[in-house]
């Protein structure tokens, strides 16, 4: 939090759009006055014509203005107010079904929806309407409802339409589906930019940065856990978990209260347990934790185990450093782990 990367490193975020320098820094273009995020897709400057700046206020103090385009001024990924608004009539009645002409009469652009949800989901706002119904849809089919009357209750025409729908969605039929699970995903803001944060019968499972190239594989091994599916859509633990991190990042909060649910091999449990018990504010090398579960030569395994922990910062693998206090092994990149450490110790 108190020292910025070299310049070089900076400009080279820049110039690549590093998404994971998201809130490390901002720049500021002396040739228009603009400042930026590092991941803007206005043409980059030169790199003699840029100056760096730790946040958006000294920025502003040095007389830049925000830039139009990243918007540096709201946090990495926020969602725009009328999307928000878009959301919260979904959830109020996910069964609804919202046409071109239904989004424009409420006063949304179709295509600008098209494009956000493309954007941040990967899927369509059709896909989404769809997910969000079926996941009614496996609620109603679990607590003993009739397959039929829930395919016409969430709004399918017919029946084959229904289990086509589901077939593809969940990848099981809505008659199996009493032994699937769900786990929904939602996006969470941090300061680092956002995350992806996964729950599973009111646990958080998953909290992973978005651009983490691990998620991918972290999803496949919650589905193998969990033999579950994955939909979009809030729950009130995911609500929660923003809630706190929110306070975590401002300073306010250094025990986290969302429960978690972490399953992994005994192993790994055991390196998980340990990681739970590691204070806020305090750092232990790998050689230390690998000694508090009684195995002190698998040092290896235990950096290996943190490297596979899917619930980040809850679960503090930040707080494990290298033997001579160095930052090595974080895969939301090592700038994130000195942002959080930096931070703890700015709170402890």
């Amino acid at each position: 939090m108190n020292t910025l990367p070299s310049e070089k490193e900076m400009y080279r975020a820049l110039v690549q759009k590093d998404i994971s320098y998201e809130g490390i820094f901002f720049v500021g273009v002396k040739t228009t006055g603009i400042f930026c995020r590092p991941t803007c897709t206005a043409k980059k400057p030169q790199q003699s014509n840029v100056e760096y700046f730790k946040n958006t206020s000294e920025a502003l103090n040095a007389g830049y203005r925000p830039c139009r385009r990243c918007n540096p001024m709201e946090p990495a990924g926020s969602t725009p107010k009328n999307i928000n608004e878009l959301l919260k009539l979904v959830e109020s009645d996910p069964s609804k079904k919202w046409k071109d002409y239904e989004l424009r009469k409420n006063g949304f652009d179709p295509a600008a929806v098209r494009r956000w949800f493309q954007k941040h989901h990967r899927i369509t706002f059709q896909s989404y309407l769809r997910s969000r119904r079926l996941a009614l849809a496996i609620g109603s089919i679990k607590q003993g409802d009739n397959i039929t009357q829930t395919a016409f209750e969430i709004g399918f025409e017919s029946l084959s339409g229904f289990r086509d729908a589901f077939k593809k969605i969940t990848g099981t039929t809505p008659a199996e589906s009493k032994n699937v699970e769900v786990v929904y995903l939602n996006r969470i803001l941090t300061p680092l930019g956002p995350m992806l944060a996964g729950a599973i019968n009111n646990k958080i499972c998953l909290l992973e940065f978005v651009d983490r190239k691990m998620l991918e594989t972290q999803l496949k091994r919650i589905t193998k856990y969990f033999n579950c599916t994955f939909l979009p859509g809030s729950v009130p633990v995911i609500e929660k978990l923003q809630e706190e991190m929110n306070a975590y990042f401002e300073g306010r909060l250094k025990t986290f209260s969302v429960p978690v649910s972490y399953p992994g091999t005994e192993f790994q449990k055991r390196v998980w347990n340990v990681l739970l018990d590691l204070p806020y504010g305090e750092t232990r090398s790998y050689e230390k934790q690998a000694e508090l579960i009684g195995n002190p030569t698998a040092v290896r395994a235990v950096a290996s185990a943190n490297g596979n922990n899917r619930i980040s910062i809850l679960i503090p693998c930040h707080r494990v450093v290298g033997k001579n206090g160095e930052l090595c092994g974080y895969g939301g990149g090592l700038w994130r782990k000195k942002y959080l450490l930096d931070l703890e110790k700015k709170y402890k």
